[in-house]
């Protein structure tokens, strides 16, 4: 476990260590079955994938990565696709919808285990199953891992989240445990989620009421809660930014109060929740069909 956090270099070890990954999968795996989530082993085996998993998609190298998403279609030579871990090209957003998923293999060994659904079921069940704070933090803390970027890898991971494993209720249990950095994890992996826009609606349906819910009457008075509070602000502005729908979601839950309150902070140190609550508050102004609304 302290192995797997030493840098790039150790984690590229570990990764093409042989049978290591599969054998913390195989482990996590036969500790559910046996119902035992809350075993200290469990722990460890959790926070090292957390750790293999982190910067995954940038990391690979690239002959590898194009080795796992091989294109199923045929596609022109004038239509030149995005770079399957490209995340520095804009053409990777734009054409997010269009870029064909990995398909997975039924039997995945080392690295491949890292985004399988099998893995990502696990880390679901987990969040739900264990009562060990930081197997549920390690556990978000993976999916958040696996879904940051706007590549082929996290936009699969994200909709297996969502859509084909429907791991949206225990990632929203999550907003309401008493553990500040469980609350913040699972906020950023909502962040990351919602910045996909084909999810953005089930997302909204699922959590929004509950993000409005945990969110502050004033900005918090400790730096992880500000941090939770911007993040809540900005996953709130990525489900209302195109969504007339959604922003009116935000009124009828009473956000709008919260984040204006939150907005109008003059703390220095606490600048990023208010600039977070700004950011958003511009955004729902743009939805002009909600202005009578807004003012009342």
């Amino acid at each position: 476990r302290n192995m797997s956090s030493a840098g790039p270099e150790g984690r590229k070890k570990m990764r093409e260590c042989e049978g290591l990954i599969d054998s913390l999968v195989y482990y996590i795996q036969g500790a559910i079955a046996d119902h035992e989530p809350n075993d200290k082993a469990t722990e460890n085996c959790v926070c090292i994938l957390h750790n293999l998993s982190y910067q995954l998609e940038i990391e690979l190298p690239e002959s590898y990565a194009h080795s796992i998403y091989v294109q199923r279609r045929n596609i022109s030579n004038n239509d030149k696709t995005p770079g399957c871990f490209g995340t520095r090209s804009r053409k990777v957003k734009e054409k997010q919808q269009d870029t064909p998923l990995p398909e997975e293999k039924s039997n995945p060994k080392g690295v491949e285990s890292l985004w399988h659904s099998t893995l990502i079921r696990i880390y679901l069940s987990l969040i739900a199953k264990s009562t060990r704070n930081y197997t549920q933090e390690a556990s978000l803390g993976a999916l958040q891992n696996l879904t940051a970027g706007t590549g082929p890898m996290p936009l699969a991971v994200a909709r297996t989240v969502v859509q084909k494993a429907n791991g949206l209720p225990s990632v929203r249990a999550m907003l309401h445990v008493s553990h500040p950095a469980v609350k913040r994890t699972a906020v950023s992996l909502l962040r990351n989620l919602s910045r996909n826009a084909s999810l953005q609606n089930d997302i909204a349906r699922e959590v929004l009421p509950d993000l409005v819910s945990v969110l502050p009457e004033c900005v918090p008075g400790c730096e992880v809660a500000c941090e939770t509070t911007a993040s809540i602000c900005y996953t709130l502005f990525n489900l209302t930014q195109g969504s007339s729908h959604n922003a009116r979601l935000l009124l009828s839950t009473h956000g709008l109060p919260k984040v204006i309150a939150i907005s109008i902070s003059d703390s220095n140190m606490f600048s990023k929740a208010s600039r977070a609550a700004s950011v958003l508050l511009y955004s729902l102004w743009l939805h002009t069909d909600l202005h009578s609304a807004y003012k009342k």
